[in-house]
This record gives C-alpha cells, structure tokens and sequence, in this order.
C-alpha cells in the first residue's frame, strides 16, 4: 500500500492522469470514500488522459455508467444507488470489463462478490479526509500489485 497527499482538485487530477497509462483491458480501478472526496476528479483525470482534455466526462451519479472510446476503452460506473449487487451486471459490468476497463466508484456495493465479478487485476484507491487535504491509498492485486512501482515513480517524476 501507498498513500498519496492530495491537497486539491489539481492534485487529485494529476494522481488520475498518473494511472491513465497503465490500465489495460479487463482492469478495474475502485475509487473507495465518502461523499466529496475526490472520487469522479480523479476518474475524470484518468479519463481525460485517454482521451484528451476537453472530453466531456460528467459523473455518472444518474446514468450509474458512461462509456468512452479512449485506449483501452473506459466505463465509468457509480454504484452509489444500486440496491443489489445484480444490478452492476444489469447495466454492463461483465461486458465493460470483456472490452476494455473499469472505473468504479463506490465498489463496496459490489459485496461479497467484489473479486469474482471484478477478477484478478484490480487497483484500489481508498479516499480518507487528511485535515487540510486528503489521502488516497493505493493497494493493488494481480497486474496491479506489480504496477504500484510505476505508479510511484510516475507520481515522483
């Protein structure tokens, strides 16, 4: 695990283009936290790093899921209002992760069934309130466990 200061939206911005190039295909990104921590900043960070700055990346609070033709090909759910975990498959979860990745905000509605649902390659991102700024901690397992170096070291650069 490693723990990122984030001290504004600029931050949390740069933490998501930080990820943005080393997602591939059939990887999931949880975004973990309470309400106003950073969770679709940090998604619309990585999302405009694929994609290019001025893509339009509103939070699919509404929606629960937006696509997006980057590379890999992104979808973006908010799980906030599922009332099962049978739900995320009902609005494409399985089919996203066939095709490219997956940014999820509040994954804990997955349940118990987080990992069988998601698979092997996922990366965490833990939002907690850090006093004048937050942390993000960043765990990962699979691909993931292994790319939490490049991750570091793509922040330090």
């Amino acid at each position: 695990m490693t723990t990122f200061r984030l001290d504004g939206e600029a931050t949390t911005t740069r933490l998501g283009r930080v990820i943005a190039p080393l997602l591939a295909p059939g990887e999931a990104v949880l975004l973990d936290g309470p309400l106003g921590m950073g969770k679709s900043t940090l998604a619309r960070g990585l999302i405009r790093a694929l994609s290019g700055p001025d893509e339009d990346v509103p939070s699919p609070t509404f929606t629960l899921v937006q696509f997006y033709e980057t590379d890999p090909p992104i979808a973006h759910f908010d799980l906030y209002r599922l009332e099962r975990p049978e739900e995320a498959r009902e609005i494409g979860l399985d089919e996203a992760l066939d095709v490219g990745a997956v940014l999820i905000e509040w994954p804990v509605r997955l349940g118990d069934d987080l990992a069988r649902v998601l698979g092997p390659d996922r990366l965490t991102i833990s939002f907690s309130d850090a006093g004048r700024g937050r942390d993000a901690t960043v765990s990962g397992v699979g691909a993931w466990a292994l790319k939490i170096k490049r991750l570091v070291e793509g922040w330090n650069d």
